[in-house]
């Protein structure tokens, strides 16, 4: 069994993803680990702060190290001392961001790198042989994630297009078997953009080719937060039961909550990672900016409510000053800090869902998380 499904409140669900690598409570949070690293915290520190999964990306992976380097070291677990289940993306929304560097058939993706300009071509089936030789738990196929608004004709070319790759993908993966002595398991992507009727032929195109799990994608990608709540509910309610649903790349704490009540079981974002890294902490009662100057005299703990190694040890204070002083430790304390805060919400929801509590407790933790926001500018959310 790769996926057992515990209980549900409502459409919200809790379950359980078994892998080589360990089991996976869901709903669960997946910190970005795209080039075999979570920007500024040690494996260690991952383990401690509750992390189950963390997601790497086959296009950086493959441009460094290289694929070559990750075999020759026996994978991407060993290579990077982590001996927990791994999911690797595609690669195709950093394609997709890529928009100046890349052309798209339909064979596949020819792109340059944007390291060094040089030329690579990603084909669906290709993309499985590296994800293979990575040896990622979790493999994800090579979809076209389209820009909002697109307009429906183009949408529809792309839908068609990811149906074909994801025909391609999986008669490749099922032919050419594991690269190491264990299971990897492969999901579909469905995408479709805010169109409903794209979004259902999609689903059931990709829902038809029989995947051990779905990933909505091409949300969060500037639609509205209501058109992606009806796009994500619209599409879980065609989903097996029996199969893990992931929604890529979402988001906030608030989009997090939201989403598991129509019924999603995985999610990654950069969000706790790099808004830690540029001073903004999430709480129990919203976001704080560490560079405010009311901190700077204030030793309390940055949340409350939270036991992690950043809130047990060092004030607002504190971290106000390293921030200020420009100190890699300000880094590293505020991404413990940030995912701590996910992980925990993510492990609370799943215990209100198996308690019947999940939608009173959702409204209530929704006010709470989203009292303080603040708007970034596109300089703060560069890596």
């Amino acid at each position: 069994m790769f996926f057992e499904l515990e209980h549900t409140s409502n459409k919200a669900r809790a379950g359980t993803i078994y892998t080589s690598h360990g089991k996976i409570k869901t709903p669960v949070f997946m910190p970005v680990g795209t080039q075999a690293t979570v920007k500024a915290i040690e494996q260690r520190e991952l383990e401690e702060v509750g992390t189950q999964i963390i997601l790497g990306n086959t296009y950086h992976l493959y441009l460094r190290p290289g694929i070559e380097v990750l075999q020759q070291l026996g994978g991407l677990h060993k290579f990077m001392n982590w001996n927990k289940p791994i999911l690797t993306d595609s690669g195709g929304f950093q394609i997709y961001s890529l928009a100046d560097l890349r052309k798209i058939k339909e064979e596949g993706v020819e792109f340059r790198s944007h390291i060094d300009g040089s030329s690579h071509f990603f084909s669906p089936k290709k993309v499985i042989e590296l994800q293979r030789a990575i040896g990622s738990d979790i493999m994800m196929v090579l979809d076209e994630c389209v820009s909002h608004p697109s307009p429906y004709e183009y949408v529809e070319k792309s839908v068609s297009l990811t149906t074909l790759w994801a025909k391609l993908a999986i008669e490749n993966f099922r032919s050419i078997g594991e690269h190491y002595d264990y299971r990897q398991y492969l999901f579909g992507i469905i995408q479709g953009g805010t169109y409903l009727s794209l979004r259902e032929k999609s689903t059931r195109e990709i829902i038809e080719l029989d995947f051990d799990g779905y990933a909505i994608g091409g949300l969060a990608v500037g639609e509205s937060m209501d058109e992606m709540y009806r796009v994500t509910e619209f599409t879980t309610d065609m989903i097996p039961q029996k199969k893990p649903r992931y929604l890529m790349g979402v988001g906030r704490p608030e989009n997090i909550l939201e989403s598991i009540e129509r019924g999603i079981d995985m999610f990654d974002c950069v969000m706790p990672t790099r808004n830690g890294r540029n001073a903004y902490l999430f709480t129990s009662e919203g976001i704080l900016s560490m560079r405010n100057s009311q901190y700077k005299n204030d030793d309390s703990k940055i949340d409350e409510s939270c036991n992690c190694y950043t809130c047990t040890n060092f004030g607002k204070a504190y971290l106000r000053h390293l921030f200020n002083s420009k100190e890699i430790l300000a880094l590293q304390l505020s991404t413990i800090h940030n995912l701590r805060f996910y992980l925990n919400l993510v492990a609370e929801a799943r215990e209100m869902i198996l308690q019947d509590k999940f939608s009173k407790w959702k409204k209530d933790k929704i006010i709470k998380i989203s009292s303080k926001q603040f708007s970034y500018s596109k300089e703060e959310l560069i890596d």
